[in-house]
């Protein structure tokens, strides 16, 4: 069962809840709450296939709008995103969509969208032809790329867990030979939760299949610029067709560079500017782009952001694990990911941690020299008596005899013995 707010039109699983978070309305049976129309937007209010009432507006981008609206079958609350008018008149656009249903039903991973339906309906106010659109899961959360506006940059212990679960997204999509191609913080979504985020991949609408190549060309021969150019990794940019797994390796790299530092590692006014810069020049440092930069990211990011894709880091996953050993965790993205972003926190702190050496202990006193013996007569040194016969030199001796170490005061009794000698011997000869 679903409640939903009078005012915003926001819709609540009924269990747990009584007040809208977003205004403080009282929640309603959804029933007993009128969508609204929306005078900008005819669709508002109305069902699609007899199956989705749409509340309200929650996205609108370039290609369509998304829509909060209610399964009647099942009570579910679901998003649905249909496609602009105008952008449905072009089989380029459609062949997307398909692809973006498609794929995200393919996946089936947890942190990737779940797609529910796809079709085309007609009978659609203001819309005289066919209406193709897409049902998903409904998130409730922002993307990346709000956060990132707004906040600049993310703690460390909330980007592990991030780039921990887009690497798993992405290495089970590349196991199954798709290539994102438009990775960016607008299509990761951040669901917020009381462990931190769930992140969900969204919009595969580009996506390269490298296994049934007969598809996978299928987009580049009826023939646009596939990507945002921010992103794009060098061999992208200069379109090559036969892109892999580490295509997208680049894009997450460039994700977190903007997450850690506060900007893209290449910028300029223009995509044309931009592209020439991936193709030409080095990413500058981390640090010296931000002083604030943590300084792990600098080896990293020079690595992760080779121009030759066999430089680079080869998966996403290998990525990810690189990321944390760089801030001294211990374990794997797949644990990382399922941490709270408190037990990160704790274990980057615990990493970092470090515990001063214990002091060298104290130097022993000055031991006093034993008195020098009585002078004697000076003598001639007697010589050793030979070697046994059975020993010659370079050879080892036959038994093996235990050494015993020589206090140190015998050796200096020694030297101040033969230094009183001398000055006995000297005195005499005088």
């Amino acid at each position: 069962m679903l409640v939903a707010c009078p005012k915003c039109q926001r819709t609540y699983p009924a269990e747990g809840s009584t007040f809208c978070p977003h205004d403080g309305s009282k929640l309603l049976a959804i029933d007993d709450v009128t969508p609204v129309r929306d005078a900008k937007d005819p669709l508002v209010t109305s069902t699609v296939a007899g199956r989705y009432e749409l509340r309200r507006v929650i996205a609108n981008g370039g290609m369509g709008r998304v829509y909060e609206a209610r399964e009647l079958t099942r009570q579910e609350r679901v998003a649905i995103k249909i496609l602009h008018a105008d952008v449905a008149e072009d089989e380029v656009n459609i062949e997307r969509f398909r692809r973006e249903a498609t794929t995200s039903q393919q996946l089936d991973h947890p942190h990737v969208v779940k797609v529910m339906d796809f079709a085309a309906t007609a009978m659609l106010p203001g819309r005289p032809g066919k209406s193709w659109f897409l049902v998903m899961e409904y998130l409730d959360g922002e993307e990346l790329r709000h956060v990132l506006t707004r906040d600049k940059t993310i703690p460390v212990h909330r980007g592990i867990r991030i780039v921990s679960q887009l690497a798993l997204a992405l290495d089970s999509a590349h196991a199954r030979g798709f290539v994102h191609r438009d990775l960016k913080p607008d299509n990761v979504f951040l669901v917020r939760g009381p462990d931190g985020d769930t992140v969900k991949l969204l919009d595969f609408g580009s996506v390269k299949f490298t296994k049934g190549q007969d598809r996978g060309q299928k987009l580049t021969v009826m023939g646009t610029t596939i990507g945002s150019p921010f992103y794009m990794s060098p061999e992208q940019a200069q379109g090559a067709p036969d892109l892999d797994q580490r295509t997208d390796v680049w894009a997450v790299a460039v994700i977190v560079y903007e997450m850690f530092v506060g900007k893209v590692p290449f910028h300029a006014s223009n995509g044309a500017q931009i592209l020439f810069k991936i193709l030409g020049d080095e990413a500058m440092p981390p640090t010296f782009a931000n002083d604030q930069a943590p300084p792990q990211l600098d080896d990293l990011l020079h690595k992760a952001l080779r121009k030759d894709p066999a430089h680079r880091f080869q998966h996403a996953g290998e990525f990810a694990e690189a990321l944390g050993r760089a801030f001294g965790l211990s374990g794997t993205p797949a644990e990382w990911a399922t941490m709270s972003e408190h037990a990160v926190h704790a274990a980057l702190e615990a990493a970092t941690h470090v515990v001063p050496p214990e002091p060298p202990p104290a130097p022993a006193a000055p031991m006093e020299p034993p008195p020098p013996p009585p002078p004697v007569a000076w003598q001639p040194p007697v010589a050793p008596p030979p070697p046994p016969a059975s020993w010659s030199p370079g050879s080892s001796p036959s038994m093996s005899v235990p050494v015993r170490s020589t206090p140190a005061w015998i050796y200096l009794a020694a030297v101040i013995g033969v230094i009183a000698l001398g000055a006995v011997a000297f005195l005499a000869l005088k």
